[in-house]
């Protein structure tokens, strides 16, 4: 049985405190457009302002996150591959990284309380 890498699962939890605001981000753009849209929700009634100031803050949020979370978790994987002599599979990597790094945000969803009063 593989061990997962301390550094690896230290850096995607501490990346996972910020990741709480591009992920509300994009649940915020899915809940008042596409996911509206389709009248699966409804969206913010006072959501008048368009899809571009969302997108002007939105895109670069994602973007400097993304690029961040890809970059440490490249090196991290990279310095494994050098450091063993036989390194788990890509995809077990990857997918673990993604599920520890959404891990702050869904002890966030189950921490607060949700609904009316």
């Amino acid at each position: 049985m593989r061990t997962y890498p301390t550094a690896a699962v230290v850096v995607n939890l501490l990346l996972g405190l910020p990741a709480v605001v591009p992920i509300w981000l994009l649940w915020y753009f899915a809940v008042n457009w596409p996911l509206a849209a389709l009248g699966w929700t409804q969206g913010e009634p006072t959501e008048n302002d368009g899809m571009l100031p969302w997108f002007m803050l939105a895109v670069p949020v994602l973007s400097v996150f993304s690029g961040l979370w890809w970059l440490a978790n490249h090196l991290l994987r990279r310095r494994r591959r050098h450091r063993y002599a036989e390194p788990a599979p890509a995809g077990a990597y990857w997918t673990t990284s993604l599920l520890l790094t959404l891990a702050p945000t869904g002890v966030l969803i189950a921490v607060l309380p949700w609904g009316p009063g």
